[in-house]
């Protein structure tokens, strides 16, 4: 039986949090703010970006990377009038497109409620009707939720919202080859919670009311989606039953048995499973599936398989770079299926010789949640495409493989022109790829979106330095030019800085040549960019070192066992430069910039044993993440944790008191910021990202943490990544979230948008520069961004 969900007219009402003391936190669990309120905080976004006070009005000059695109997740080709569009969707950097086949670029979809794209498709029939499926189904950690599906008739020029808001995460979408109005969308749900909005839905009516027409629980969704060409009545999904765990990546866990393959020959009023010979259900991941188009009944199927490859060598470690434990196995990973009889039995291709073994093994590593995408030659139902850590062809349906160069790692689609199969085009974590020599060389789409930012540091060099660490880019930074004003900074292209993926930075105030860094989970190091070999004088502009790394190890050493995040927490002392903090599940301090250590904390997470190394590929949890010392108090610091937990110590770790329960809310502590004004004052904000929530949280105490008010005020949504204090006045602040930049006049009563030409993105950082009055902002999906901030108070 189908459901029916019609869509809703989306109020543009100003959503106020209001601002509120806590003395005495509410007992009752916080509202769950969800996609919907995030369509209506998004119209309330729009209103107050077309009201913001004139100080503010200033434009964002765009500071680069100009050598370094973004995570790019699906590709879709309109042609008319014997022209070609091709539209290129990215995991958060919106829609582009190209009319002169990747000479130019242009955003197409950059102003909305989100800009995380999972999903985009043109209308056979029509090339200018466009449907683009919000929510990247990849679930990387750092994933955006989306919005449900918009559509476009007029080309990718307008586009409106069209339902399934609370899907999140759409995985495809196929449109009727003869009627535009009949759409099918494959949702595959929320990231970290279960949700029903999740399975096969679909539409008559160009997406005015949407059916679900298959559904198996609120864990399971549908992350794919195939049409016979033959007959549009036939169609395939493959069924994935997931969730991400703040501790463990979505793997298949006990009693998992929902996923597979299912088919429907009566247009989605039924389905039944097509799965004999795939891997047992206990046993599959994320399932891709491509259909031949001179072939109908014969399918491919690349299956996240976890069945035990191999078990792991003693010494031997996971791709991470973390020791396996001893008789731990690798998952097999990744396996090429195929039928040819439309579903009804499979068989394996993929593993008949030492060779393709081993590259099966490697294909995905052990997260083929990312990946497990396939394509089938449109003309040859023999040669394959298969997407993981590189994009390999096959010419024999699967049983042997090889690599194919010449683009970055890690890849998501791939479109191939049924008239001219040398002509493909790419995406993968590094952007847009196309060949017209069936792959022997590849142009790329350096021009379209932008990096993903982690993070940004600021050194005092003169010009000034910005550092931070991009998604599968490695850490980079890049000179800040004021020499033609602070309105009219050139973008630049950025170089290698110490660090990895996925690191924070810390450089020495007094000597901007001392880097701090770290590579995967806290393996920190300090770095001198005077010394010769070092990295970053003189490096290439297309961001290689100018010689080896001449990086010194400073990691803790302690007898328990550490744990870090992804993005391990490392301050210096606004008092002492020398003395620097580290953050583990415990708080160390260095005296002499990380040559020696002592542990000044407890471990100031929950510690809960069951949410720690539950499988050989657990994600460190439970550890600090925000860690931040008063530039008015030495020794006063505040340390936030993923978990939710908050401690602050008056006398550098001699005594530790929890400010948890003084905020009524537990997410993950995103920014402690104590003033640079007042000793007892401290700024913290949360994101609910991890919770699949839409809250905007943002605290203050006056009275060092015994007492919180809410001045989240009119902010109209989160997630709330950072916030600031104006150097300048204590009065102004400013904030990030994931619809762009705020500030506030009025130590957060009210917050207007700062500045009037940025995308919607979400700011990742922000920091502001005393001494040459910009601020600068990092965002996850559009580089980075400087603003004047000399109008601003003085």
């Amino acid at each position: 039986m189908s459901r029916k969900f019609p869509i809703a007219a989306v109020p543009f009402a100003v959503l106020l949090v209001g601002v509120i003391t806590l003395r005495h936190p509410a007992a009752q669990a916080p509202p769950k703010y969800d996609a919907e309120f995030l369509l209506k905080a998004y119209a309330t976004y729009t209103t107050m970006r077309g009201s913001t006070p004139a100080p503010f009005q200033g434009n964002w000059s765009y500071l680069g990377p100009t050598n370094v695109s973004g995570r790019a997740t699906d590709v879709a080709v309109a042609d008319k009038d014997g022209r070609r569009r091709i539209y290129v969707a990215y995991a958060t950097s919106g829609v582009w497109k190209t009319d002169d086949d990747g000479a130019t670029w242009q955003a197409v979809f950059e102003h909305q409620a989100t800009t995380s794209i999972g999903d985009i498709a043109v209308a056979p029939s029509n090339p200018d009707v466009v449907y683009v499926g919000t929510g990247e189904a990849n679930i990387f950690r750092a994933s955006m939720a989306g919005a449900g599906v918009y559509k476009s008739t007029d080309a990718g020029r307008t586009w409106t919202h069209i339902g399934l808001a609370d899907s999140q995460t759409i995985g495809r979408i196929v449109v009727h080859p003869t009627n535009p109005d009949i759409v099918y969308v494959a949702a595959s749900g929320h990231e970290w919670t279960d949700n029903e909005m999740r399975g096969v839905f679909k539409s008559t009516d160009g997406g005015r009311n949407w059916s679900k027409v298959f559904y198996k629980s609120p864990r399971t969704g549908a992350n794919d989606l195939v049409m016979d060409p033959r007959n549009p009545s036939v169609l395939y999904a493959a069924m994935w039953q997931r969730i991400r765990r703040k501790y463990s990546d979505p793997r298949v866990e006990p009693g998992y048995r929902e996923g597979g393959v299912f088919k429907t020959t009566d247009a989605g009023a039924t389905w039944t499973e097509v799965g004999t010979g795939l891997p047992a259900p206990e046993f599959r991941g994320r399932i891709g599936i491509d259909i031949s188009l001179s072939k109908p009944d014969t399918l491919y199927a690349l299956v996240d398989n976890y069945e035990i490859g191999r078990v792991a060598k003693p010494g031997e470690n996971d791709a991470y770079g973390r020791p396996m434990p001893q008789g731990a196995g690798f998952i097999k990973g990744a396996d090429v299926y195929r039928t040819d009889d439309g579903g009804k039995s499979w068989k394996q291709t993929s593993r008949f010789d030492e060779a393709t073994t081993n590259r099966m093994n490697n294909h995905s590593g052990t997260y083929g949640w990312v990946f497990s995408q396939i394509r089938v030659d449109p003309t040859n139902p023999e040669q394959i495409w298969t997407m993981g850590l590189a994009l390999n062809r096959s010419s024999d349906g699967g049983r042997t493989l090889q690599g194919v160069g010449g683009m970055h790692s890690d890849h998501h689609g791939l479109w191939i022109d049924p008239k001219n199969t040398s002509v493909m085009y790419n995406t993968n974590d590094g952007g847009f790829y196309q060949t017209a020599d069936a792959g022997k060389t590849w142009k790329f789409a350096v021009a379209a979106a932008g990096a993903h930012f982690y993070n940004l540091e600021l050194d005092n060099s003169n010009p000034v330095w910005a550092y931070g660490s991009i998604q599968d880019h490695g850490s980079r930074r890049g000179r800040i030019d004021l020499s033609k004003g602070r309105d009219a900074v050139p973008a630049m292209a950025f170089e290698s800085a110490p660090g990895g993926e996925g690191s924070n930075h810390a450089v020495d105030p007094n000597n901007p040549n001392i880097v701090y860094s770290h590579g995967f989970y806290g393996n920190f190091s300090r770095t001198d960019l005077s010394v010769a070999g070092g990295r970053g004088r003189g490096a290439a502009a297309e961001g290689q070192p100018a010689g080896p790394q001449r990086d010194t190890p400073i990691q803790p050493k302690d007898n328990d066992e550490l744990r870090a995040q992804w993005m391990a927490p490392f301050i210096i002392s606004p008092h002492d430069s020398s003395i620097v903090y580290a953050g583990y599940q415990f708080v160390f301090r260095s005296k002499n910039r990380g040559d020696a250590w002592e542990k000044i904390s407890p471990d100031l997470s929950y510690n809960d044993k069951a949410q720690i190394g539950v499988n050989p590929s657990a994600i460190p949890y439970q550890t600090v993440v925000q860690m931040a010392e008063s530039p008015v108090k030495k020794d006063l610091l505040y340390i936030g944790s993923d978990d939710g937990r908050i401690h602050t110590t008056i006398d550098g770790g001699k005594e530790w008191s929890e400010l948890t329960s003084h905020i009524p809310v537990k997410r993950w502590i995103s920014r402690l910021v104590p003033s640079q004004f007042a000793e007892g004052t401290i700024y913290i904000t949360q994101r609910g990202r991890e919770d699949d929530d839409f809250g905007a949280y943002v605290w203050k105490s006056t009275d060092y943490g015994k007492t919180f008010t809410s001045i989240a005020s009119n902010l109209p949504a989160g997630p709330v990544n950072v916030i600031r204090e104006d150097p300048r006045n204590p009065r102004v602040l400013y904030a990030g979230t994931d619809f762009g930049a705020f500030v506030s006049t009025n130590g957060g009563a009210t917050w207007s948008v700062l500045g009037k030409n940025l995308p919607s993105v979400q700011v990742a950082d922000l920091q502001f520069h005393k001494r040459e009055n910009i601020v600068v902002i990092a965002t996850y999906g559009r580089g980075m961004w400087t603003i004047d901030a000399s109008a601003f108070a003085k």
